[in-house]
C-alpha cells in the first residue's frame, strides 16, 4: 500500500469539520494521569523498538507509514508532523470498508521525543483522540506510546459494542509492531 494525497477540496472540507469531541481532554489523561473524560474510554499500549534508527522512526511515523502498514488505506493532506494535517484512512473495501477521517490537533518535535496527536472527525466510528510518540531513551532504545480516549459515534461502532473495542485494540497492536517491520 501507498500513502496518497488528499485532493485540495477534501483537505479543505475537512479542515473546515468541527472535531467530535471536547479539544483539550487528552492533555490532562495522556499528560499527568488525570481520567479521561466522562462517558470515554482511555488506554495506553507501549513498545520497545527492535530498531534503533529514531530518526528513520520518526519519519516513518510522521509520514503515515505506520498505519499504511497496520493495514488502513492512507490519504493525507500532509504529514502528520504538521498541525491541521487532515487524514482519511479507510479500513477495509467497498461497502464494507470503514471511513475514518481526523485532523492533527498536536506536534510533538523534541530532540529525544518526536509524535502527533489525531482527533476525530465527523463520519469517525469513534469520537476522540489518539497520541503516539516515540521517546528516544537514554541507551538509545526507542519506545513507541499510543494513547487515546475514545467513545463510539456511529450506529455502527455501537452496534458492534465489545467488537468495536476489540477491532481498536488490534489496531492498537498493529501500529504498534508496524514501526520494526518498517
Amino acid at each position: 500500500m501507498t500513502v496518497r494525497s488528499l485532493s485540495p477540496e477534501q483537505s479543505a472540507v475537512l479542515r473546515a469539520a468541527p472535531l467530535t469531541y471536547p479539544r483539550g481532554a487528552m492533555e490532562g489523561s495522556a499528560r499527568d494521569g488525570t481520567p479521561p473524560p466522562a462517558g470515554y474510554r482511555h488506554f495506553e499500549e507501549s513498545v520497545r523498538l527492535r530498531r534503533r534508527d529514531f530518526g528513520g522512526a520518526a519519519r516513518d511515523l510522521l509520514g503515515w507509514r505506520v498505519h499504511d502498514r497496520a493495514g488502513l488505506r492512507v490519504h493525507a493532506s500532509g504529514t502528520a508532523g504538521h498541525f491541521d494535517t487532515v487524514v482519511e484512512l479507510h479500513l477495509g473495501v467497498g461497502p464494507l470498508g470503514v471511513r475514518i477521517p481526523c485532523r492533527v490537533v498536536d506536534v510533538i518535535d523534541e530532540p529525544d521525543r518526536t509524535g502527533f496527536a489525531y482527533g476525530t472527525l465527523p463520519g469517525h466510528p469513534e469520537s476522540g483522540e489518539e497520541r503516539f510518540v516515540l521517546d528516544r531513551e537514554p541507551d538509545g532504545s526507542i519506545v513507541f506510546t499510543i494513547s487515546a480516549f475514545s467513545r463510539h459515534a456511529t450506529l455502527l461502532a455501537r452496534l458492534g459494542g465489545p467488537v468495536s473495542r476489540v477491532v481498536q485494540d488490534g489496531m492498537t497492536r498493529r501500529y504498534l509492531r508496524a514501526l520494526d517491520r518498517l
